[in-house]
């Protein structure tokens, strides 16, 4: 049974962001499609399949370049403070925005390497992620060279708390940061000697 339990657990988690994208582009293709079908038939006077998928493809697209400009990205700003006001829509707005951004680009990019620190006590290990060496005045303080190593929670890597550890008592890991961030967001289910 613990056997079975773990493979659920584990094909729920690989299962879970196919399925929420399949879901996403399906919603989307059926909204384009569903708005524009009468309107193309009543232009041309016949249905043109295909033309919603294609659409949907070209909205996406034209959403990402207006999100890479200056305006564009000034507007997403300006929808994410309005959503994150709206009482219902904050909590699964917010919710998806941290998973997605855990994932992000700039979030690997932050995260260097994945280490475990003694945390909280002696003898009990916390996995994290090194985001930096000590610098400034948080070194100038420090009898020892420290590095920022960020503690992620379980199940939502996006909190956490950040600990200043000298770096001779950080054990890294060979495991890729994409593999650390599934380990901590499985709750241990998802580890690189499982996979």
């Amino acid at each position: 049974m613990g056997k079975l339990r773990k493979y659920f657990l584990t094909g729920i988690i690989v299962l879970l962001p196919l399925t929420i994208t399949v879901y996403v582009l399906f919603f989307i293709f059926r909204l384009v499609d569903g708005l524009l079908s009468s309107l193309i038939e009543a232009l041309l006077g016949f249905p043109l399949p295909g033309l919603g998928m294609l659409l949907t493809f070209a909205f996406i697209v034209l959403v990402g370049l207006v999100a890479t400009n200056v305006i564009g990205r000034r507007f997403i700003s300006f929808l994410d403070r309005l959503f994150t006001r709206i009482p219902m829509v904050k909590i699964i707005y917010g919710a998806t925005k941290q998973i997605i951004d855990a994932f992000s680009v700039q979030t690997h990019d932050a995260f260097r390497r994945v280490a475990i620190v003694e945390y909280p006590r002696q003898g009990v290990y916390a996995i994290g992620f090194v985001t930096g060496e000590g610098a400034g005045e948080v070194q100038a303080k420090t009898a020892r060279h420290v590095c920022s190593v960020f503690i992620p929670t379980t199940p939502n890597p996006t909190s956490g708390m950040l600990l200043l550890v000298p770096r001779e008592e950080i054990t890294f890991l060979e495991m890729s940061v994409e593999d650390g961030l599934k380990l901590i967001i499985s709750g241990g289910v998802v580890n690189p000697r499982n996979q």
